[in-house]
């Protein structure tokens, strides 16, 4: 069982020598504890009516505004190996300055005069070009020389065969003349007979109209051979006119078919000294290729591939490369329902990794340390962790930020919405409703206009 004792104890005999205790005890100390508290309470109240300014709260880092600014890795466009470094890690390097060499492994390009004989070979070909068209213009004067001739020889045959028609016209009314030369000979002759019978006329008469008649018949029969004669000189110039027409069209479709297999040649030959003279000219930049060089002015921060001798492949990267010279941003990562919220050209305050701060987020003019940005721009879609990323630039009215931030750096982001009572933003919280969905003036105005 428990030694309880039913002694009861003087509290005022035990404290009596203790003289904080005195103090409470005393009456103007209780009254002053009470002033105390009221005067709390009072100041309590009047709290709850200042302003506060709602702000939604983000983490982020810096990095760049522009995407040729960040850190990148510098590629290999051609495989090869590592022959020599010309700079070290963390060195200052200027634009087209010279920072790893890669020697040729691939057995096609090995030849150390291969871009001196890729252009002999493009000479060669634009000289065969040269050939070919040439011949294709000599051909063609041959075709017009062609068509000159055979245009005078059919009409020379032409005229021939006019000539010839016009001899067997004559030649055939010689013939018919003939012809009635010889019926009035006969008919005399006959007529001379009878009467040379009747006794009226003499025998000599008689066989002077027979020779007549004999001349008669002998100048027919050699006007009928002349006539004929001139028929087949008419056939003739029609075969001659024939033959000329058919021969200059064989000469020149034969010429022309000389000229469309120059030109086709010439233009087989361009094309062929169009593949030649791309790859001469990638055999040139390839060799280009050779001399890693800076893109812009910059630092090489890291070098990925480091052993002299390494092979790399195409596409491979070899070291990064931080530029020199960029203007900084913060990326701050806000959640889908804080979104609505942010707006282009609002206020942000931020408090770097490494710089003090004394951040009041509901009263900004407060803190001690924070420096002011402006929002820039948002994603319009969500990130993979279902965050949205906003871009945020330097403020140009306020205070510079430190010129020793470096990207990559951490950062706290408060972006400043609208100015509510303290009380208000306790309930809000209390109830776990998200701030205020509101423009400012600048805004609206901006809004009505774009309407």
């Amino acid at each position: 069982m428990l030694n309880i004792s039913y002694n009861s104890i003087d509290r005022d005999k035990v404290l009596k020598g203790q003289s904080s205790y005195q103090e409470v005890m005393r009456p103007k100390a209780s009254r002053k504890l009470v002033y105390l508290l009221f005067s709390l309470f009072i100041l309590a109240f009047i709290i709850l009516f200042l302003p506060w300014t709602q702000n939604v709260r983000a983490t982020g880092k810096l990095t760049t505004l522009r995407p040729e600014n960040r850190e990148q890795n510098i590629h290999s466009i051609i495989s090869g190996r590592v022959e020599k470094w010309f700079v070290r890690e963390g060195q200052l390097v200027n634009q087209g300055d010279t920072i790893v060499f890669i020697s040729e492994m691939k057995a096609e390009y090995l030849d150390p005069q291969l871009v001196e004989r890729s252009v002999n070979q493009t000479n060669a070909k634009k000289a065969a070009i040269e050939v070919y068209e040439d011949k294709a213009e000599a051909l063609s004067r041959q075709i017009d020389a062609l068509s000159e001739n055979k245009r005078l020889k059919l009409q020379q045959a032409k005229n021939y065969l006019i000539q010839t028609t016009l001899k067997v016209e004559s030649d055939s009314i010689e013939y018919e003349t003939a012809l009635i030369n010889l019926d009035i000979a006969q008919k005399q002759f006959e007529r001379q007979e009878k009467l040379y019978d009747q006794g009226l006329k003499s025998l000599t008469e008689l066989e002077q109209r027979r020779q007549k008649m004999q001349e008669a018949l002998n100048k027919k029969i050699s006007r009928e051979n002349k006539w004929l004669a001139s028929k087949n000189e008419y056939i003739n110039a029609q075969l001659n006119l024939n033959t000329v027409e058919n021969d200059f069209r064989e000469k020149i479709a034969k010429a022309q078919s000389d000229r469309m297999s120059a030109l086709s040649s010439a233009l087989e030959a361009k094309g062929d000294f169009n593949k030649l003279s791309v790859q001469q000219s990638n055999y040139a930049r390839r060799s280009g290729f050779y001399f890693i060089t800076a893109p812009q002015d910059g630092y090489v921060t890291k070098a990925i591939i480091t052993g002299i001798g390494e092979t790399i492949k195409e596409g491979e990267a070899i070291f990064s490369f931080i530029p020199a010279n960029y203007d900084l941003a913060v990326e701050m990562y806000v959640r889908p329902i804080d979104l609505p919220l942010i707006r282009e050209n609002g206020k942000v305050q931020l408090q770097f990794d490494g710089w003090p701060a004394l951040v009041f987020s509901g009263w900004p003019g407060l803190s001690f340390g924070a420096y002011t940005g402006t929002i820039v721009a948002y994603d319009k879609g969500a990130g993979p962790d279902g965050k949205f990323r906003v871009l945020i630039a330097p403020d140009p009215d306020s205070v510079p930020w430190p010129n020793l931030l470096r990207l990559g750096s951490g950062a706290y982001g408060i972006a400043m919405l609208k100015n509510v009572p303290v009380w208000y933003e306790l309930w809000r919280n209390l109830n776990g409703f998200p701030p205020d969905f509101y423009l400012n003036d600048d805004q609206k105005v901006t809004g009505n206009k774009a309407k």
